[in-house]
C-alpha cells in the first residue's frame, strides 16, 4: 500500500489502518520530521517498519527519484493512494514553472502513477485511490494549460481537484483493461494540517471530522469489492455528485495529454512504457 501525503492527516490515518490489517505500507511525505513520526506510528500499528521516501511534490525531480527507488525495491503495488495535497499560495510558481496547487495536487500524483504503472499491472487487480474535494465545483481549470499561474489559491485548489477527477476518469479508460481500478473520493472537511494558514479554515476545524473518519471511504475504496468501480467518485462510501466539467471524458483526455507534456516535456518520453 503506497500512501502519498502519508506523514499526517488522513494519509497517516489510512496508513496506520492498513498496517493494523497486516498490509505492507510504503509512506511518501515532504517533511523529514513528520515522516519519521509517521514511520513510528505505522510501526506501532502493525508491528513492522514501513518503507518511507521523502519527496516534495513541488519538485518533480524528487517525485521521479522517489518513484524510481520505490519501483526498484517493490515488485508490485496493490494500492496507490494519491493523497498528497496542499492549499498552496497563489502567484508563486514551482521550480518546474507550474502553479503549485496544480503540481502538488495533480502533476505529482500523475507522474508517480506512471512511474509505478508496471508495478500496478503486476499486482492486478490493483487500485488507485485519489483524494478529491467538493472544491472542484469552483475550480478554473484550463485542461490545455493545467499548470498555468492562478490568481487565487482557492480557485487554484479547485482547479487541481477538477484535475484529480478528470485523471480518475481517463486513467479508468486507459488502464482499466490492465486490471487497474482508479477511483476518487471526497473525505469531507478534516481536522489536519491542511489549510492551516487560512483563518476561516482553521476556525472551522473545531467542528470538522477527524482524520480517521475522513480515511474511512479511502480504506473502503482500497479493498472492498463493492468499491471496484473504475472512474467512480465517492463520499461516505456512496457515489458522490460532481460538476459536469469535472467528469467530461473529452476534457479528461485533453488534460491527460497536457499533463504528459508537463511531466515528460515536448521532446521527452510522451508514451511511457506500458501505456497504450
Amino acid at each position: 500500500m503506497v500512501v502519498t501525503g502519508g506523514s499526517s492527516g488522513i494519509g497517516l490515518a489510512a496508513a496506520a489502518a492498513f498496517a493494523r490489517g497486516g498490509d505492507e505500507v510504503v509512506l511518501l511525505g515532504r517533511d523529514p520530521g513528520r515522516l519519521r513520526h509517521a514511520v513510528e506510528v505505522v510501526r506501532e500499528a502493525g508491528g513492522r517498519t514501513p518503507a518511507a521516501y521523502r519527496a516534495d511534490f513541488a519538485v518533480l525531480d524528487e517525485v521521479r527519484s522517489a518513484g524510481a527507488a520505490l519501483a526498484a525495491t517493490h515488485e508490485r503495488v496493490d494500492v496507490l493512494v494519491n493523497n498528497a495535497g496542499q492549499l498552496a499560495p497563489a502567484r508563486r510558481l514551482t521550480a518546474d514553472g507550474f502553479d503549485p496547487c496544480a503540481q502538488i495536487n495533480h502533476f505529482g500524483g500523475f507522474l508517480l502513477a506512471h512511474l509505478l504503472l508496471d508495478r500496478l499491472r503486476a499486482a492486478a487487480p490493483a487500485r488507485i485511490v485519489t483524494t478529491g474535494s467538493a472544491a472542484e465545483a469552483w475550480g478554473t481549470l484550463d485542461v490545455r494549460r493545467p499548470g498555468r499561474r492562478q490568481l487565487s489559491r482557492w480557485t487554484a485548489y479547485g482547479a487541481s481537484k477538477q484535475a484529480n477527477l478528470l485523471f480518475t476518469i481517463e486513467a479508468a479508460r486507459r488502464w482499466g483493461p490492465y486490471g487497474i481500478v482508479p477511483t476518487c473520493f471526497f473525505p469531507g472537511l478534516i481536522r489536519s494540517r491542511f489549510g492551516r494558514q487560512s483563518p476561516l479554515f482553521s476556525l472551522g476545524k473545531l467542528v470538522f471530522r477527524s482524520p480517521e473518519q475522513g480515511a474511512d471511504t479511502l480504506l473502503w475504496l482500497a479493498d472492498d469489492p463493492a468499491a471496484a468501480v473504475p472512474g467512480g467518485y465517492f463520499a461516505w462510501r456512496r457515489p458522490f455528485g460532481a460538476t459536469g466539467r469535472s467528469v467530461d471524458p473529452a476534457r479528461a483526455r485533453q488534460l491527460w495529454e497536457a499533463s504528459l507534456t508537463a511531466v515528460y516535456g515536448e521532446e521527452g518520453e510522451r508514451s511511457p512504457r506500458g501505456e497504450p
